[in-house]
């Protein structure tokens, strides 16, 4: 029999079956038992926000750096450094969305939108940011482009600028002799103004960390000084934090904002504010090869 007339033979067949089984006992569990095709669903990958932290290559968590080998593609920020993306497997694309302060080679409505297009493309995406995703980093927003979606989307916490400078500098965040709070706040300013609340950021007790603030140290400043706070009030800049091209700018609020303009080299800078950044002046060396209890 030629292969056209035995599958239609098979057709007219499996109908006599169906046809006989509602008029059999048991004749749902003749249906379940019939091969129906399945439609073919659409492939669709998955997008990974994961932090890169400040740059240094063995501050990269084991899962990002797993994450950044497996992916088919990584949407990678400014910050992050090429050694990071060195941990990228051969063959996996790379595309650059970074930012500058009033130049986005992107915008986030389009890297929003870039996410969700290459995960419908059944792609395993890896939106690399410096830092941690959440702290200052947009992901929020990302994780919902991709919720509304429908397209899987999971966090890899990085080492925020608060705590790799900090750490790299040998100031402590939190001191039980004066600092009992660490509040982290952004620079930028919405709509052309640094809107902040400046009554609770001029409270003592605290460590203010200020990410992506050299454009508007001066507006932070008279925030601050105009809700009371000691103009020599402990502060330091902290220019590069965690890689090797670190600075720091060391004095009171006053002198730090005033010296910034002339001492800032372009890199990311963090400022740190409070009593808290004064006990930070014994020298503390953070070495990963150094050998424990030696």
């Amino acid at each position: 029999m030629p292969a056209g007339d035995r599958g239609d033979s098979r057709a007219r067949a499996g109908a006599g079956v169906i046809a006989l089984a509602f008029h059999a006992p048991g004749w749902w569990r003749t249906i379940a038992s019939v091969p129906w095709r399945r439609a073919r669903a659409k492939p669709c990958g998955e997008v990974f926000l994961v932090g890169a932290g400040p740059g240094a290559i063995d501050l990269l968590t084991l899962r990002a750096a797993r994450l950044i080998g497996q992916a088919d593609v990584i949407v990678h920020d400014r910050l992050v450094s090429p050694e990071i993306l060195g941990f990228a497997r051969r063959g996996a694309e790379r595309i650059y969305v970074g930012k500058q302060r009033a130049n986005h080679c992107l915008p986030q409505e389009g890297i929003n939108a870039l996410l969700v297009r290459l995960a419908r493309a059944g792609k395993r995406v890896v939106r690399l940011k410096g830092g941690d995703p959440f702290v200052f980093g947009r992901g929020g927003e990302e994780a919902e482009a991709c919720a509304a979606a429908g397209v899987p989307c999971s966090v890899v916490p990085g080492v925020t600028a608060a705590l790799a400078c900090a750490a790299s500098v040998g100031i402590p965040l939190t001191h039980r002799d004066c600092a009992r709070m660490l509040t982290l706040v952004t620079g930028h300013t919405r709509d052309g103004v640094l809107d902040l609340d400046f009554a609770a950021l001029a409270r003592p007790g605290q460590t203010l960390a200020v990410y992506m603030g050299i454009a508007t140290l001066p507006a932070l400043e008279r925030g601050l000084l105009g809700e009371g706070l000691d103009p020599s009030t402990p502060a330091a800049l902290i220019e590069s934090g965690g890689t090797d091209a670190e600075r720091v700018l060391r004095g009171d609020l006053r002198r730090v904002v005033a010296d910034a303009p002339g001492w800032v080299r372009g890199g990311p800078a963090l400022l740190l504010v409070g009593e808290a950044v004064a006990h930070g002046r014994v020298a503390v060396t953070l070495d990963a090869t150094a050998e424990i209890g030696v």
